[in-house]
C-alpha cells in the first residue's frame, strides 16, 4: 500500500496508538476530534474506526454488524467457549438476554431497581458517614468503588467477603480489554484469560450453591428457574461474570467522573446542591460528556458494508468510538461544554433529539443502565448535599489503565466538613 492511502492508514494508526496511551488518558477528546475528521478511518491492521455520531448509531442498529468473535476474519486471542450474551448475535443473544432480564426488569420483574433505591440510599449515606468528618478522602476507594460493589453483590447473590478475589479478576479482565492494541499485549492477554477462567469457575460454584440453597437473588433465581433447561450452567456462569464485572466497573467510573466533573464546574455543583432533582439531567449529560465506556472495540462486519464510499469488508473488525460520537458537533451543539440542560429531565437523555451513546444503542444497549442511573443519581446528589467546600487535591487525577473503560483510579478530595455526620 503506497501514497495517500498508506499515509492515511499510518495517521489513523498513530492516532489510535495515542488514544490507548496512558499519557493522554486524562483528555483523549482532542484525538477523537481528529478521528472525526474522516467518516471512516482504516488502521494498518485492516480494522476500521468510526467516530461520528450518525455513522455509529446507524451501524449499532445494522444487522450486518456482529458482536460474535467467530465472525472475524482474523480471530485474535479471545476464548470463545464461555462468552456472555454481549458477545452473541440473535437469536442466541436475544434468548439469553431475555432469560437474564426475567429477574432484573420489566415485564416480569418491573420493580427490581425501584425496590433497590432505598437500599442504595442507605449504602450511600453509610459510606459518607464512614469518612473523616473533615480533611481528605479518596472518593474512588472510599465511595465510588464500594457503592456499586455492595449493590451488585446483593443483587446477584455474590458474597461480599469475596470482593478481594473478584476485584483482582476484574482488574485483569478490564486491563485486557482491547489488549491486542496495547503495550505489553501478550502479558495482558495472558492475565485476562486466566482471570476470566478463574471467575468463571467461581461463578459455576456459586450456581451449584444457589441451586442447593436458594436465596431469591438473581443468580439463585437463574439457577433454579423452572425453565433452566433452556439455559446451561455455563451460560448462567458467563452471565453472572458479565453482570458482576460490568455491574460495578462502569458505575465506579461514572460516579468518579461525575464527582470530578462537578468539582471542575462549581456552578453545576452549586445548582445541584440547591436543586437535588436536577441530578437526572446531570447524570445524562455525564454519560455524554465523560462516558465510562469510551469505545466498543469488538464489532465485526458480517457482510460488506459501505460507508462514505469505503467498503468495510466481511470479517473486518469495526471499532466504534462512543465518546467521540458523544462530542460530535453535528449532533450536540457546543459539545465540549458540560450542559445538563441540553437533556429533557423527563426523557432520560432522549429529549430534543440529543440522545447520547453513554449506554450504547440498539441490540446491545446496556443491560444494567437502570441500575447504573439509580446508583449515580444517589451518589452525586448526596455528594452535592453533604460535602462542604469540596475541592480536588489533584487535577488531573491518576487514571485506570484501560483506555476503553475510562475513569480515575484515585480521586483525592479535600473538604471542610460533612453535613449530617
Amino acid at each position: 500500500m503506497t501514497g495517500r492511502a498508506a499515509t492515511g492508514h499510518a495517521v489513523a494508526g498513530n492516532l489510535m496508538r495515542q488514544v490507548t496511551s496512558p499519557a493522554i488518558r486524562h483528555d483523549p477528546y482532542p484525538l477523537y476530534a481528529r478521528l472525526r475528521e474522516n467518516r471512516v478511518n482504516v488502521l494498518p491492521d485492516g480494522s476500521f474506526v468510526l467516530a461520528r455520531y450518525a455513522d455509529i448509531v446507524s451501524l449499532l442498529h445494522d444487522p450486518r454488524i456482529s458482536s460474535d468473535p467467530h465472525n472475524a476474519s482474523d480471530p485474535r486471542s479471545e476464548r470463545f467457549e464461555d462468552v456472555s450474551f454481549i458477545m452473541r448475535d440473535p437469536p442466541e443473544h436475544d434468548r439469553l438476554r431475555a432469560i437474564a432480564n426475567r429477574y432484573f426488569g420489566p415485564p416480569v420483574s418491573p420493580r427490581v431497581i425501584s425496590d433497590l433505591e432505598p437500599t442504595i440510599g442507605v449504602y450511600v449515606d453509610g459510606l459518607i458517614d464512614s469518612l473523616p468528618a473533615s480533611g481528605e478522602a479518596d472518593l474512588v476507594d472510599e465511595f465510588a468503588y464500594p457503592l456499586p460493589v455492595s449493590v451488585i453483590t446483593e443483587l446477584l447473590g455474590v458474597p461480599e467477603e469475596d470482593e478481594p478475589a473478584f476485584r483482582a479478576w476484574t482488574g485483569a479482565i478490564v486491563a485486557g480489554v482491547d489488549a491486542e492494541d496495547q503495550e505489553g499485549a501478550e502479558e495482558l492477554i495472558k492475565q485476562r484469560e486466566e482471570a476470566k477462567a478463574a471467575m468463571t469457575a467461581y461463578m459455576l460454584e456459586l450456581v451449584r450453591r444457589h441451586r442447593a440453597h436458594p436465596d431469591g437473588s438473581m443468580l439463585s433465581n437463574l439457577a433454579n428457574d423452572h425453565q433452566r433447561d433452556v439455559i446451561s450452567d455455563d451460560d448462567i456462569g458467563a452471565t453472572g461474570r458479565l453482570l458482576l464485572v460490568a455491574g460495578h466497573e462502569t458505575t465506579v467510573n461514572l460516579t468518579a467522573n461525575g464527582v470530578l466533573t462537578l468539582l471542575r464546574n462549581p456552578w453545576a455543583l452549586n445548582r445541584l446542591r440547591a436543586e437535588p432533582d436536577w441530578v437526572v439531567p446531570v447524570v445524562e449529560e455525564l454519560l455524554r460528556f465523560e462516558p465510562p465506556v469510551q469505545y466498543l472495540p469488538n464489532r465485526i462486519a458480517r457482510a460488506d458494508i459501505e460507508v462514505d464510499g469505503t467498503t468495510i469488508p466481511k470479517g473486518a473488525r469495526v471499532m466504534m468510538l462512543l465518546a467521540a460520537a458523544n462530542r460530535d458537533p453535528e449532533q450536540f451543539p457546543r459539545p465540549d461544554r458540560f450542559d445538563p440542560d441540553r437533556f429533557d429531565p423527563g426523557g432520560f437523555g432522549t429529549g430534543g433529539g440529543y440522545s447520547h451513546l453513554g449506554f450504547g444503542s440498539g441490540l446491545h444497549y446496556c443491560f444494567g443502565a437502570p441500575l447504573a442511573r439509580a446508583e449515580a443519581r444517589a451518589a452525586l446528589a448526596a455528594f452535592a448535599q453533604r460535602f462542604v467546600n469540596p475541592r480536588l487535591e489533584a487535577d488531573p487525577p491518576p487514571y485506570r489503565p484501560s483506555p476503553a473503560l475510562r475513569g480515575p483510579i484515585h480521586l483525592p478530595v479535600a473538604y471542610d466538613k460533612l453535613i449530617g455526620n
